[in-house]
């Protein structure tokens, strides 16, 4: 009896995985992601900005 309870806990955790899996695949390849991801691939070519500038040593 405890092998076929083992069964159903396996295959069902398994399932959970995979829809988790899918649902974050769907997720960050979604239209409404399209914009972040092409300001964090902007990011590494952007000049950074001197914050200290006007700073007093």
């Amino acid at each position: 009896m405890s092998q076929v309870i083992y069964g159903w806990v396996a295959g069902i955790s398994t399932l959970f995985s995979m829809l988790a899996f899918i649902g974050v695949v769907a997720w960050s390849y979604s239209r409404r992601r399209h914009a972040d991801y092409a300001a964090a691939a902007q990011m590494p070519l952007e000049e950074d900005v001197d914050v200290t500038r006007g700073a007093q040593p």
